[in-house]
């Protein structure tokens, strides 16, 4: 009796334990994991090298590309400053401590786009349009 009983027992079990291997389970009812719930993001950009005192401008996005360096000392207060024929900037950081307007037009018209960033440390990845001259303001 005992045998019979033992070996029914084992048998059942053995069938509970294949159809639960078998049959996939659902998800528990509720909001995921929060594991699951984070998606990756993207790492915001790293900034591009620029001294204390310096406009710097990089020919591609995201502080990209080759690097020109103004620096305050070397440049005149309020006059429009084109870049080198032929070249643009598409990211810049303004250390000079001053504001300082980009320009789409290389004669620093104000018919095209421009912008002023302030000069405590203003990074700009991106800029909105191709930048093709510049302006450093008196306070």
């Amino acid at each position: 009796m005992r045998g019979t009983l033992l070996a029914a027992l084992l048998t059942a079990c053995a069938l509970t334990t294949t159809a639960a291997s078998a049959t996939p389970t659902a998800p528990p009812p509720g909001p995921p994991p929060a594991a699951a719930e984070a998606a990756p993001t993207a790492a915001p950009p790293r900034l591009g090298a620029c001294g204390a005192g310096e406009l710097c401008l990089w020919a591609r996005t995201g502080f990209q590309g080759p690097r020109q360096v103004h620096e305050l000392a070397g440049l005149d207060i309020d006059s429009c400053v084109p870049l080198p024929a032929g070249t643009t900037a598409a990211a810049l950081a303004n250390r000079t401590g001053r504001p300082v307007t980009t320009y789409q037009s290389a004669e620093c018209a104000e018919t095209g786009e421009f912008e002023t960033y302030p000069g405590k440390g203003t990074w700009v990845p991106e800029s909105p349009y191709r930048v093709r001259a510049f302006k450093v303001w008196e306070r």
